[in-house]
């Protein structure tokens, strides 16, 4: 430890912090301050951080509260922290971020290092050919509900270091900035948008889930991927019983689960032809649902399978939309390419792993908009739809990986 500091805070690790959340980019915090102002001195800059974490005389600023439109209506309120204070929350993740990785559960999947929701989606998928009923859990505003009382009592079972205890209390206590100009003091939860946030609420939800459920319901399996929760069981009455259990959990541990959104699924194919009111369920982006296949043989079968959901596809059109690339009459095909690919090739990739053929709708609209887009480029397709379809199906035959939907459409 450096003479005059209180806390032993390696340097090194601040500026592997400053590296990590540099490359995470993120708008200014309520100081106004962006990275290519924060860099013109930098050096100082983390010098400042690290002398106010080694001494104790770091506080966070207030978090900008941003408003983000949900897509089922309404708002969630993202927290954006300064860049010192993402610097800080990162240099705590650092030093506890394996710690804690190293305790929790095998069917956590939500903001883990080796882990995905591509996982998740795959281990539902199988689990679901194996377990009759499904428990579609949705807990409201797990992130801004977050008990902090609770959350610390978690945290001390694994952090001794007293100035990681400090901070993690100071940042949790840290206002909301409103637009007004005003401050809203913060009784409960971590805000998203912070870095230290994932963590926190991971930590706090295998407490208040992951082990509860392997400790008292180790036959139900289950996958979680943040607040989105799925519980197989093996019948009717089995997930009634659950269900109750974990309505009751989630109030001792003051989080709630919405009554509209949470449910009893039945998993209806061929096999299991009983008559339920719910028989499809959402998540993590994919519909899970019986759908009619041909099996190996050529008949037509019913099977519990999963696929990309109408949501989903929605809202790839509305990116696509949002360009209005049949603005950029003056843009080269090549660059209309730039602008769609790196959006529509990560959806294709995540969606496109589970049946493949269900993406093909969607991505037959952003054809046609393609197609609008050279009719409004050239005069000789003006009104000739056929023309330009035609001119496009030459393009892609002399180079068919132009664009990432050209694999399935056009």
């Amino acid at each position: 430890m450096e003479k005059g500091k209180q806390f032993d805070i390696d340097k090194w690790t601040v500026y592997r912090a400053y590296k990590l959340v540099r490359k995470n980019k993120g708008s200014a915090g309520i100081d106004g301050i962006g990275f290519a102002k924060y860099d013109e001195h930098l050096q100082d800059n983390l010098y400042k951080l690290w002398n106010r974490m080694s001494s104790g005389s770091y506080f966070p600023k207030a978090v900008q509260a941003v408003e983000i439109p949900k897509k089922s209506g309404g708002s969630r309120r993202l927290g954006i922290p300064t860049i010192d204070d993402r610097i800080a929350q990162m240099t705590v993740v650092l030093y506890i971020g394996e710690r804690l990785e190293s305790i929790f559960h095998e069917n956590s999947y939500g903001y883990r290092p080796n882990k995905s929701a591509i996982e998740a989606v795959g281990k539902v998928r199988e689990r679901c050919w194996r377990y009759d009923f499904v428990i579609d859990l949705d807990i409201k505003g797990l992130f801004d509900n977050i008990d902090h009382e609770l959350l610390m009592k978690a945290v001390r079972r694994h952090v001794q270091e007293p100035w990681i205890l400090l901070y993690i209390e100071r940042w949790l206590k840290a206002p909301f900035a409103l637009e007004e100009g005003t401050e809203e003091p913060r009784k409960a939860g971590t805000p998203q948008g912070g870095v230290i946030s994932p963590l926190l609420a991971n930590l706090f939800m295998h407490y208040v889930f992951d082990e509860w459920m392997k400790r008292e319901y180790p036959y139900c399996p289950f996958e979680r991927y943040a607040d989105d929760i799925v519980i197989h069981c093996k019948s009717e009455a089995q997930a009634e019983f659950i269900l109750d259990k974990v309505k009751e959990r989630m109030e001792q541990c003051k989080l709630e689960l919405h009554p509209q959104k949470t449910k009893i699924v039945y998993c209806k194919d061929k096999d299991r032809t009983g008559e339920y009111p719910n028989t499809e369920f959402d998540f993590l982006g994919y519909t899970f649902r019986g759908v009619f296949i041909k099996d190996r043989t050529g008949r037509i079968q019913k099977n519990f399978l999963a696929f990309v959901s109408k949501k989903s596809c929605q809202s790839l059109k509305d990116k696509i939309k949002a360009m209005e690339i049949q603005k950029r009459s003056g843009s080269k095909i090549e660059l209309i390419a730039e602008i769609i690919n790196p959006v529509v090739r990560g959806w294709m990739n995540f969606f496109g792993r589970y049946c493949k053929s269900a993406m093909k709708k969607t991505l037959e609209v952003i054809q046609r908009r393609l197609v609008r887009w050279a009719m409004c480029k050239y005069k000789r397709f003006r009104g000739h739809r056929r023309r330009a379809e035609l001119w496009l199906r030459q393009i892609k035959e002399r180079e068919p990986s132009m664009f990432a939907h050209w694999a399935l459409v056009g």
